[in-house]
């Protein structure tokens, strides 16, 4: 690979001769179909259309963003209130872009604030993130569009309560950034009438959508991370997947077609497996990218989130021996920031380990997924290899638009809406009215009558 490649595909092992009638040819025939699917995305983009803004984010203009990270950057601490797309995307991120343990490392070196993130409803977990920080240098970062997600609703009025108690309204106030809409929900009021700082959500881009957007470049440029990087590489990406005249040039088309033909052909299960300590949130946030997007009308595949080389150890057998109902995407990263050649050792009891004397561990591990792509393909079981050549911002722009585009493409080719989530609206509405949310009555009868028979013929220890 050069400098100026962003990422490549090789899927020569993708149509395996059982089963199934997925050929190349099958994949080359869905041209015209991309070609429509990629002219029905650029259109409703440039039209502002909600959902489809993802498509225009390296064209905008984020200045504000980087301003207020350059105030956040100057916090000890740093604790963002959100869940889904407003939570799983920073932690992409940071885990694939900073050092590992980055809370533990000495403030001059790590030269950020620490950053902890409340998404999940648990008591503990988020007294444990009160205890560890110091409320004088502390900022709360609260991300929802709606403001009434029940989760992060409910972790902010635990932070902002506790904020309020220990440094008055006004300190409260001063460490708050409430990212949301511009006009409408619950944190809009909740801006005006504090006055804490804000920023704006955009009306077009959804949560799990919103990575490159302040939900994610905020805490990222805090942290050190260069957001205009970022951005660059999803602008090349888009550039270069615009000028795809067939399946075969572009490497996002063929991704999306293996996934709808194998998902056609009775592979209803996608497994994303990194190669990469770095990339093992990536596949957190593919999972509800793939997921929420494609699940719908009965159609979708499940998203799996593997981590080469551990689930070697706990995955493979059930891989190559298991049902052959999923397809195999191995993405890796040629050359580590700090790779380590393997020392060598004098003990003759360790003799038989000479044969890693010398060697890098990141060839080991590169090694590694070659080895489970061949073992996979050994048995008729399709993969494909994904790699980038190293794993910096602006390759991870790249790859986060290179995904958001194959799973909008896929959602193309199967007729389903990739931007809505009714089934996520359904429980949340369940949620509300069991908490006694005003105007979800209704919700609250039906979820009681369809708990009588979750909760019947009780089998207990």
């Amino acid at each position: 690979m050069t400098e100026k490649t962003l990422l490549s595909l090789a899927y020569g092992a993708a149509f395996p001769e059982k089963k199934g009638a997925v050929t190349f040819t099958d994949l080359a025939a869905l041209t015209p179909r991309f070609q429509a699917g990629d002219a029905w995305l650029r259109e409703n983009a440039a039209a502002g259309k909600e959902g489809f803004g993802w498509m225009n984010l390296a064209k905008r203009n984020v200045d504000d963003v980087q301003t207020m990270a350059r105030w956040l950057s100057t916090r000890e601490s740093v604790i963002q209130v959100g869940i889904g797309g407003s939570a799983l995307g920073n932690q992409m991120l940071h885990n694939a872009l900073l050092p590992p343990f980055w809370n533990e490392i000495p403030q001059a070196k790590r030269g950020g604030p620490r950053f902890f993130m409340s998404d999940n409803v648990d008591p503990s977990e988020n007294r444990a993130i009160w205890d560890l920080i110091d409320p004088e240098s502390t900022a709360v970062v609260v991300v929802s569009k709606s403001g009434s997600t029940a989760e992060t609703a409910s972790n902010f009025l635990f932070f902002w309560e506790k904020l309020r108690d220990t440094l008055g309204e006004a300190g409260a106030r001063e460490r708050v950034i409430a990212i949301t809409d511009k006009e409408q929900g619950v944190l809009r009021p909740f801006v005006d009438e504090t006055g804490c700082k804000s920023l704006i959500l955009p009306g077009d881009v959804g949560g799990r959508f919103s990575v490159l957007t302040c939900v994610g470049l905020l805490t990222g440029w805090a942290l050190g991370i260069d957001g205009t990087e970022l951005l660059k590489g999803a602008g090349e990406m888009d550039g270069r997947i615009a000028g795809a005249q067939s399946v075969l040039e572009n490497p996002a088309w063929v991704l999306s077609g293996l996934n709808y033909l194998h998902m056609n052909a009775g592979r209803g299960i996608s497994v994303l497996m990194p190669y990469s300590d770095h990339l093992e949130k990536f596949g957190e946030w593919f999972a509800q990218l793939w997921g929420e997007s494609l699940g719908k009308e009965g159609k979708g595949s499940t998203p799996v989130r593997a981590l080469g080389a551990i689930d070697q150890h706990s995955q493979i057998q059930l891989y190559t021996s298991g049902p052959d109902d999923k397809l195999y995407t191995i993405l890796t990263v040629e050359q580590d920031k700090r790779d380590i050649a393997l020392p060598a050792a004098p003990e003759k009891a360790l003799k038989k380990l000479s044969y890693l004397y010398g060697k890098s561990m990141d060839k080991l591990r590169n090694f590694e997924a070659e080895a489970t792509a061949a073992a996979l393909h050994k048995v008729g079981r399709p993969v494909a290899m994904l790699s980038i050549p190293a794993l910096d911002a602006r390759r991870l722009g790249a790859l986060i638009h290179f995904y958001e585009y194959v799973t909008a493409m896929t959602g193309w080719l199967l007729n389903v809406n990739p931007f809505d989530q009714p089934g996520v609206e359904q429980g949340k509405k369940y949620t509300y009215g069991l908490m006694g949310r005003e105007g979800f009555e209704a919700d609250a009868e039906e979820v009681r009558t369809l708990s009588a028979r979750t909760t019947e013929r009780v089998a207990g220890l």
